[in-house]
């Protein structure tokens, strides 16, 4: 463990106030400015905004928090407030720890659960669901864009912040539903707004969770995973992303909270955002010359390109794998599904579903006929773009299973993908004739979903379609084989999105 002395006297500065440590005790001043977000240059202002960081504050940390003093003039009048909190020691910081490797996943689980408890406690209203929903996240996103804007070039490569802009908005546009329902669920509240490692103590007694936002009561109103977020954003950044993991599951474990891996991405990267722009602020008003200005530059870099990380992670897909029976459809969904965390949407358990047919339960039929005469068809394929529209609108990429032999169905598919701003991948299985009749007929001893037929396979050879906007898959290696060509392919010949998890 570092050795801190955590008495002696300094004094630290920061943009919107100065901070007086001696003894025991920590005193904080707000400076008397305007700067835009706050305007601290009336006395009544600065000691309204220290009892509101006091009370605030006491709901996470009662015995750091211990009220305001005044300080007066000879003659008995105020001139100006002070913050008095209790000192704690700077070697206890989740910070320090995390970089020294003496963070334990029991003290994890306790700072989680102290958080889902404070959050499940925390105030709710309208204008605080309102502040969670799509729309006032997409207006946070566009408000740091903007302002971000001018340090293109002298901070940030123009290309990066292209990207990051971009990803986030095509997150947001279709995904309506998955925020409105966070909202229905309750998950909007006032919270912390600044949850960095930096103002966390791991104490002996348990955690100490400070410095929330106080000027501002929006930047504190959202859903709870967007404030449990900035701590697992500035953990990542730290270089612990497996305590950024733990933490959050841990999070996720007493909340009993349910959200897509994507939303999670969405809501780190948007602290990465934010973090990024209060650096290259700390960057602007440092002046040429400064000793830090080279680390602010590199940290703000730094910071946006972890925010287009986890963006590119969270990108909702929509995964069309088609082609013949007996081409490792089936087998290809399953392994990309596995690797990108998607649901898989089969065409042939959901026809049986329709049916009311147990998936494993055969049910041949002569082509046109049966379960497979057209109407039945039509209707399979409608149910599996409703139950993907809803998935993707919900924040799950999907990965849908099917042969996709008429066009017609592969436009509707490409509609759904556009209605909902999913990335859209088309995957074309193939193998020679003879090889899927050897398959179709092996697989039908071992009770497969499927009820292919060696004529099918022969007619649907006969009238197959081009399909050109689909990636061609030689299923003929090893599962494990193909799985991987794929997504290497995927990852360097699909431009920026594809990446391996």
């Amino acid at each position: 463990m570092p050795r801190h002395d955590d008495r002696a006297a300094a004094v630290v500065e920061t943009h919107s106030g100065i901070i007086y440590f001696s003894g025991d005790r920590v005193f904080k001043q707000k400076k008397p400015l305007d700067l835009g977000f706050l305007d601290y240059r009336r006395r009544e202002a600065r000691e309204a905004a220290c009892h509101r960081e006091v009370r605030l504050n006491r709901r996470l940390a009662p015995e750091v928090y211990l009220g305001v003093a005044d300080v007066c003039n000879p003659d008995g009048t105020p001139c100006e407030h002070l913050v008095v909190m209790r000192r704690l020691p700077a070697g206890r910081k989740l910070s320090t720890l995390a970089t020294v490797g003496l963070v334990t996943a029991g003290q994890l689980r306790h700072l989680a659960r102290v958080l889902a408890a404070f959050h499940a406690k925390a105030e709710t209203s309208a204008d605080i669901d309102s502040a969670a929903s799509r729309d006032a996240q997409a207006a946070r996103w566009e408000a740091n864009h903007a302002e971000m804007a001018r340090f293109t070039g002298p901070v940030f490569d123009p290309r990066a912040l292209a990207d990051v802009a971009a990803l986030a908005r095509q997150y947001l546009a279709g995904r309506a539903d998955l925020f409105a329902d966070r909202v229905s669920a309750g998950r909007a509240r006032d919270g912390h707004g600044d949850l960095l490692a930096d103002d966390i103590f791991l104490l002996e007694e348990g955690p100490a969770v400070l410095d929330c936002l106080e000027f501002d009561d929006r930047l504190r109103w959202g859903d709870v995973l967007a404030d449990v977020a900035f701590l697992v954003m500035d953990l990542d950044r730290l270089g612990r992303p497996d305590l950024a993991a733990q933490f959050l599951a841990a999070y996720r474990e007493f909340t009993g909270d349910t959200w897509p891996e994507s939303l999670a991405h969405h809501y780190i990267a948007y602290r990465a955002q934010v973090r990024a722009k209060v650096t290259a602020l700390a960057w602007e008003q440092a002046g040429p010359g400064a000793p830090d200005r080279g680390e602010d530059h590199r940290a703000a870099r730094s910071l946006l390109d972890l925010a287009r990380r986890h963006l590119i992670a969270g990108q909702v897909r929509l995964i069309v794998i088609g082609g013949l029976p007996g081409t490792g459809k089936s087998t290809l969904a399953a392994g990309l599904g596995r690797a990108w965390g998607a649901s898989v949407v089969r065409s042939d358990e959901v026809r049986k579903q329709l049916a009311g047919v147990d998936p494993s339960t055969p049910a041949p039929a002569p082509f046109g006929q049966g379960l497979y005469r057209p109407e039945m068809t039509e209707a399979t394929y409608r149910a599996m773009l409703a139950r993907t529209r809803v998935a993707l609108s919900h924040g799950e990429s999907v990965i849908a299973d099917a042969s996709w032999h008429d066009p017609a169905w592969r436009g509707a598919a490409r509609e759904v993908a556009s209605q909902t701003a999913a990335e859209l991948i088309e995957l074309r299985c193939e193998l020679p004739v003879d090889v899927i009749l050897q398959r179709v007929t092996g697989r039908a001893r071992q009770g497969d979903p499927s009820d292919a037929t060696a004529d099918l396979v022969r007619r649907l050879a006969a009238s197959r379609s081009p399909w050109p906007s689909a990636l061609e898959v030689d299923t003929s290696p090893a599962p494990g084989k193909i799985v991987e060509g794929v997504l290497e392919m995927l990852a360097g010949g699909r431009g920026t999105a594809w990446a391996k998890r």
